[in-house]
């Protein structure tokens, strides 16, 4: 990789499997479909570590001195300020550039982006675009490391990893745990995340929607597939509801969003059949009164959404603390 010269940092956290290490080796976070357990771990041991200020004491900057730039091609308020507060914290020069407004409505393409943000020379990209597969594309033609921030209906892995620790922190071990994810499967790039990293981690992964919101190949995703609400969230532990995408629709995929609460929206009527002391999770922005009730968002004992924001800065710190100190070469084979 030319132009980088990371510093060698030991990322090898024990694994829990004899004392074995197990050194992050990928150059790039692109997904969860194909990322190991203990891959999987990892992330979330370092992220945990990077947790609150809990002594007043500052984050090591290990990326002082590096260039992170956040690319978007969609808007998104709360990814981009995380990655800039987390590349911040790590001492990086941080670069926000809202490309979707600007180069793409010159006619620029995607290659032309990347050639134009690859010769800037910078050290980590996140990026975010409306395609899915668009983000995999760039990371193929730019030589530093790159981080999906959500691209199409295709992944958004950081939202997986923040999803998981966060429910590690109140639950412990996912491989016991029933999690149900309610709601725009088809659209969902988080849903697509979280469904591989929960199966990885041997969680049980219900699946609830109308079949109007589902992809047409579900069953490869190895979840159990409900469409009735209060049948699809007996007994589980953990509930991550989705937000409706209308944006994405083109068509009806919902007669309206009134009858879509009134199916599909969680209240407390549908809480009811969860376990007594299920936590109830959103990815963010939520339409309330669509998709969850307002009273359950805010309910202080069961929602655990602003802990989602608060752990998600720690674990992309993680991320680009891994995926920095990969490019140094620790003697291993770099996994694209």
């Amino acid at each position: 990789m030319s132009g980088l010269s990371f510093p060698a940092r030991d990322h090898g956290l024990r694994s829990g499997t004899g004392g074995a290490r197990a050194p992050w080796r990928r150059r790039h976070i692109l997904g969860m479909d194909g990322v190991s357990r203990e891959e999987i771990e990892h992330v979330l041991d370092l992220a945990e570590s990077h947790i609150g200020d809990r002594n007043g004491e500052r984050w090591p900057e290990v990326l002082g001195g590096r260039t992170l730039m956040n690319v978007f091609f969609e808007n998104s308020t709360r990814t981009r300020t995380s990655f800039e507060l987390a590349g911040k914290r790590l001492g990086a020069d941080v670069i926000n550039m809202a490309v979707g407004t600007s180069a793409i409505k010159k006619g620029e393409t995607l290659l032309d982006t990347a050639m134009t943000l690859n010769a800037m020379r910078p050290d980590v990209l996140v990026v975010r675009h409306n395609e899915s597969g668009a983000v995999q594309l760039l990371s193929e033609k730019v030589d530093c490391a790159v981080i999906n921030a959500g691209d199409g209906s295709h992944e958004h892995p950081t939202q997986a990893l923040l999803d998981a620790l966060t429910i590690r922190r109140r639950r412990g071990p996912l491989d016991q745990l029933v999690v149900a994810i309610c709601g725009d499967i088809l659209h969902s790039r988080v849903a697509r995340s979280n469904i591989f990293l929960l199966n990885t981690m041997g969680a049980e992964v219900r699946l609830v929607a109308p079949k109007t919101l589902l992809p047409p190949d579900v069953e490869r995703f190895g979840a159990a597939v409900h469409h009735d609400m209060r049948n699809g969230l007996r007994d589980v532990d953990i509930i991550m509801m989705l937000r409706l995408q209308l944006e994405r629709m083109q068509g009806s995929f919902v007669p309206s969003t009134r009858e879509y609460f009134q199916f599909y929206g969680l209240d407390r009527d549908k809480l009811l059949h969860a376990r007594p002391d299920a936590l109830i999770m959103h990815p963010g922005p939520m339409n309330r009164g669509v998709e969850i009730a307002s009273e359950l968002a805010d309910d202080i004992n069961r929602s655990v959404i602003r802990e989602q924001v608060e752990v998600g800065v720690a674990v992309r710190m993680a991320c680009l603390e891994l995926v920095t100190g990969g490019l140094a070469g620790t003697g291993g084979t770099v996994v694209e």
